[in-house]
């Protein structure tokens, strides 16, 4: 056992380049095996379920009955049907969250996503396109980023690029709703992921060239002790502080839907008061990966107009409650209100053009 410990352990002022290399291309294995599992394959056969019903499901909150009144049957139904779709994408989220702190070499994170420029927000938000996780399974990740020093508008970028620009949620948009619906998110999306993101290290403790070449220089004096020991630690910490807020934070959301979706009269359907409303609605809710389509066809058969709906069609993939939770101690407040005012204002700007153009 002292061998293989030995052999894990990473003695401090020695680099090992090959090691380096192997640790990455490791996590580039399991972070690909594991979303082939949950995300791409899953998302192949329900492309195909797309395009010959124009459905993908019925809406996660359900029918009218389903929004009537605050309990906690209610909460606790919708937290069993929302963990039953997002189980395994949160896993993957917490297992690669931690392992990129333990796999992935520092001194490259810091060199590629570390800087507050255009270039380290750009390259993050293109990585995020492959993971098509919803905002509170990309947390983690995010989490995960920043303990490495990576930079906020990076971080950000790859948060908010997942549940945004993910390509498997435009394609079901486009055979369930229509197209406007897939231009008005890809447009509002990009702007959130590349846009948002950058003008977000602006509320950031501003980090000079000479402090990202110091980080560096301690990165390559690479922390001592076992792989696996620095993994469960890094796996505990996560689990002790994300699961217990996600769980309660999630009941919430469940308790107080009726009070989020409240019944919209017919002159209300499409009216700029209703659209502020759902924009903000759509931010604070939480819904599995691609949920907004169902529950966006679900309501506009109830008659709700193409602007409160375009509203939830930025909003609700966007940032959560509980997404913003477990993010909390990783980004400064500021970046924080800052990120879930440009969803809420984006969401708002997309039900105006909603209200024209669906």
């Amino acid at each position: 056992m002292s061998q293989l410990n030995n052999s894990l352990s990473i003695p401090a002022n020695q680099s090992n380049p090959k090691k380096t290399v192997s640790f990455a291309v490791l996590f580039i294995i399991i972070a690909a095996a594991g979303l082939w599992y949950v995300k791409w394959f899953p998302y192949f056969n329900k492309a195909i379920l797309a395009a010959g019903n124009h459905s993908i499901g019925s809406s996660i909150l359900g029918d009218k009955a389903n929004l009537q009144g605050v309990s906690w049957s209610g909460a606790w139904a919708y937290a069993v049907t929302y963990f039953t779709a997002v189980w395994k994408a949160a896993i993957l989220g917490i297992l690669l969250g931690s392992l990129l702190q333990v796999l992935l070499p520092a001194n490259w994170l810091l060199k590629v996503l570390g800087k507050t420029s255009f270039g380290s927000t750009a390259i993050a938000g293109l990585a995020s396109i492959p993971g098509m996780m919803c905002t509170c399974c990309a947390a983690p990740i995010a989490v995960g980023l920043r303990k490495k020093n990576v930079s906020v508008g990076a971080s950000l970028a790859f948060w908010l690029g997942n549940p945004t620009i993910n390509p498997a949620t435009l394609i079901f948009m486009t055979f369930v709703l229509s197209w406007k619906f897939t231009l008005l998110r890809l447009t509002f999306g990009l702007i959130l992921t590349f846009g948002v993101s950058y003008l977000a290290n602006r509320f950031a403790t501003n980090v000079k060239s000479t402090d990202i070449d110091n980080l560096i220089k301690k990165a390559e004096i690479e922390v001592s002790g076992s792989f696996i020991t620095r993994w469960l630690k890094s796996m505990g910490n996560m689990i002790l502080y994300i699961v217990p807020a996600y769980v309660l934070s999630i009941l919430l959301m469940g308790a107080i839907k009726a009070w989020l979706f409240p019944h919209i009269s017919e002159a209300a359907a499409n009216s700029l008061i209703t659209v502020i409303g759902f924009a903000i609605t759509g931010m604070l809710f939480v819904i599995p990966t691609a949920a907004e389509i169902p529950i966006i066809q679900t309501f506009m058969s109830f008659g709700l107009g193409g602007g409160p709906a375009a509203a939830l069609l930025i909003t609700l993939p966007s940032v959560s409650l509980p997404s913003l939770i477990i993010v909390a101690r990783s980004f400064p407040k500021r970046v924080l209100f800052f990120t879930a005012g440009s969803v809420v204002v984006l969401g708002i700007l997309s039900g105006i053009v909603g209200m024209f153009i669906l």
